[in-house]
């Protein structure tokens, strides 16, 4: 009975993730002298049909600027939002396709931001570039500038992030990374060489989707610097700053 029970329950459970994938935005009719349909969201997948003026489809779901849609006879393919705003409902009104939501921002494939914090007492400004592998995971490369009142420093870092939420608009998130820094003295007084250390981290922040395809991005992080004395070095960071994702 508990088996029986248990492969109902998963049925449903499928039935369930099949409809909502087909759920449609609405109906409409193609105005331009054709539209082209990609294999995937990007003009790097390959055409692989072409609907024509009068046909009739499906605006099945969006991602970022791309939105899949169904042809008359089946064909199902990926067509950039360009190709759709002259397309109409069919009652022969223009069409007006919906704007960015939260449901992009988690369907994103890249993210670019800025930061700006403490890093040891020093400021920092970063820059940063991360790459969607899931909707929970993420790799990113960071470049960094440190400026401090003694010595500046130069970092590089790459990180895995966990989203815990994807689907809501404020979610915490961890990283792990490593990389590598290089300290540059300021001393003039003193002959002083460059030092130039690997390093590792671990951190903890917020991100929330405010609005269009912009995100407020918080962290803190402790990071643990391998250094070529006896003893390695522990730097707390705290930082906040603006991502555009696409």
């Amino acid at each position: 009975m508990r088996r029986l029970i248990l492969v109902i329950s998963l049925c449903q459970l499928l039935f369930m993730t099949a409809g909502h994938g087909q759920e449609r935005y609405q109906d409409v009719v193609i105005e331009d002298p054709f539209i082209e349909l990609h294999t995937g969201p990007g003009r790097g997948y390959p055409v692989f049909y072409v609907a024509e003026r009068g046909e009739q489809i499906a605006l099945l779901k969006r991602r970022t600027e791309w939105f899949k849609v169904q042809a008359p006879r089946g064909e199902e393919g990926w067509v950039h939002r360009e190709q759709l705003l002259s397309t109409l409902d069919l009652e022969g009104e223009p069409v007006d396709l919906p704007g960015f939501t939260l449901g992009d921002y988690a369907d994103r494939n890249w993210e670019v931001g800025v930061q700006y914090g403490d890093f040891g007492g020093a400021n920092v400004i970063s820059t940063y570039g991360a790459y969607s592998m899931t909707e929970n995971l993420s790799v990113e490369i960071w470049l960094s500038q440190v400026l401090g009142r003694f010595s500046d420093s130069k970092m590089v870092n790459f990180n895995i992030a966990h989203t815990l939420f994807p689907d809501r608009r404020a979610t915490p998130f961890f990283t792990l990374g490593a990389g590598a820094i290089r300290t540059e003295p300021k001393a003039t007084l003193v002959a002083t060489v460059d030092r130039r250390d690997s390093l590792a981290h671990a951190g903890i922040g917020v991100r929330t989707y405010l609005t269009r395809r912009f995100v407020f991005r918080a962290e803190y992080k402790t990071y643990v610097v391998f250094t070529s004395r006896d003893d390695n070095e522990e730097i707390r960071e705290w930082k906040a700053g603006f991502s555009f994702f696409f």
